[in-house]
């Protein structure tokens, strides 16, 4: 039997389809094995968001040869889709819409290089696996949507996904029920761009299937991945508050807090605009968490703009804050756009606001302090501690338990990480 490893680099929904691609070798009589493993295949699932995914996207086939020089080597994802098949090193390059064909594509490999990239633009069939099964029980990712037609001017990725696809609902539903009976106590529903879900299938939202999943017996919680900010309004705050298994954590990507700068971005809001809805989840649930991603060094920010982000940010308090220096993507608008920043001006603003998210993150951690948390454990570990989350999505260390183990525990103190340590209640 051959032998077959993985490597993902990038966001949830590239890992959800490694495991569905796992599947597909599983199904074909592959043996799955660790990336560091002698392998006769290496599958390298990558990314393309910023310069340093591709780069860590090379670097990984390049260690995929030293494993094995003579294994084939297979690079699918956004790198490969973007890449009109010149990957150096790479034997076989798949596009993102030929993935649910890669052993079929592997099969007719001959020693010579191999490429299958479709044009994605016109796809209209949303992929999935449904015995997709990962690696960690705790947590299940389940994939619901895919493509983006925004074009933010920043992004490559609506040239790499194709446009907005949306998974049935019944599919949905057939495998959140699967993922319960395997024993996940949450899921977590993940797309390129989620708040966008039903736009082809007509009828049905985002804030349908979520009321549709909260009446699944023994499913404990549901999460969400990235949101659109205006997906936050007072129709669907009104309908979230009848939902007790939706978890109060919601990632609004924001990406500046500088409303000129949203405006090159592309963005399809304002800065005060976000703000109330931030202000719209913080009235229906005072101790909801609100995380975003920022992107300091945009063409043209300048000082006076940047700052502008900064004192929004440090009023708003969201507690968690990713943050990207700008990175030039090749056939996007903002590529060509005046006033490049030079990298160590991006490096100093992206340090300034990862200091002011860590301060956030330990003041929102201190609101649990000696209050009940419901905590779901996780196989991940620091030193003594088991690592888990709250249904805020505050992380917490717990001295024992086991992965998958959901209890109600107490805070006691915040780490310098901003890490809620607990004990049961």
């Amino acid at each position: 039997m051959k032998k077959v490893a993985f490597y993902t680099l990038g966001c949830k929904v590239n890992q959800y389809e490694t495991d569905s691609m796992k599947a597909i070798f599983t199904k074909n009589s592959f043996i799955v094995v660790d990336f560091n493993e002698n392998a006769d295949i290496y599958v390298i699932n990558t990314c393309t968001v910023t310069a340093m995914g591709d780069k860590k996207s090379r670097q990984t086939i390049n260690n995929a040869k030293k494993n094995n020089p003579n294994a084939i080597v297979v690079v699918t994802g956004c790198m490969a889709q973007d890449s009109k098949g010149k990957i150096e090193g790479a034997d076989i390059i798949i596009g993102n819409n030929d993935r649910k064909n890669i052993v079929n594509i592997i099969n007719k490999y001959n020693g010579e290089k191999l490429v299958e990239i479709d044009d994605i633009k016109n796809d209209r069939m949303f992929w999935s696996v449904e015995d997709n099964v990962p690696e960690d029980r705790t947590r299940a990712y389940i994939k619901i949507q895919d493509g983006c037609d925004r074009y933010c001017s920043y992004c490559i990725i609506p040239y790499v996904r194709g446009p907005v696809r949306s998974r049935k609902l019944e599919d949905i539903i057939m495998e959140v029920n699967e993922k319960v009976q395997n024993g996940f106590k949450e899921i977590v529903l993940i797309g390129i761009h989620l708040a966008s879900y039903g736009k082809d299938l007509k009828n049905i939202t985002l804030i349908d299937v979520l009321e549709k999943l909260d009446k699944i017996e023994g499913l404990q919680r549901i999460r969400l991945g990235s949101l659109e900010p205006l997906f936050i309004n007072e129709e669907n705050i009104e309908r979230l508050k009848k939902m007790d298994k939706v978890c109060k954590h919601f990632h609004l990507s924001l990406q500046s807090g500088c409303t000129e700068t949203l405006k090159r971005m592309n963005r399809r809001y304002t800065a005060e605009e976000y703000e109330e809805r931030v202000n719209m989840i913080r009235k229906a649930f005072p101790y909801a968490s609100i995380t975003t991603d920022i992107i300091v060094g945009f063409p043209g920010e300048t000082e006076e703009e940047f700052l502008k982000t900064y004192e929004y940010l440090k009023r708003i308090k969201l507690n968690r804050m990713h943050v990207f220096p700008y990175s030039i993507r090749k056939g996007t608008l903002a590529e060509k756009m005046p006033m490049q920043i030079e990298k160590n001006i991006k490096n100093e603003r992206a340090k300034s606001l990862i200091e002011l998210s860590l301060k956030n993150e330990i003041e929102f951690a201190n609101k649990f302090i000696n209050k009940e948390v419901d905590v779901l454990l996780e196989k991940g570990k620091k030193g003594k501690y088991r690592q888990g989350y709250t249904r805020e999505y505050v992380k917490v260390l717990f001295e024992g338990g086991k992965a998958g183990e959901q209890f109600i525990g107490i805070g006691k103190n915040v780490t310098d990480e901003g890490e809620l340590v607990v004990e049961k209640s």
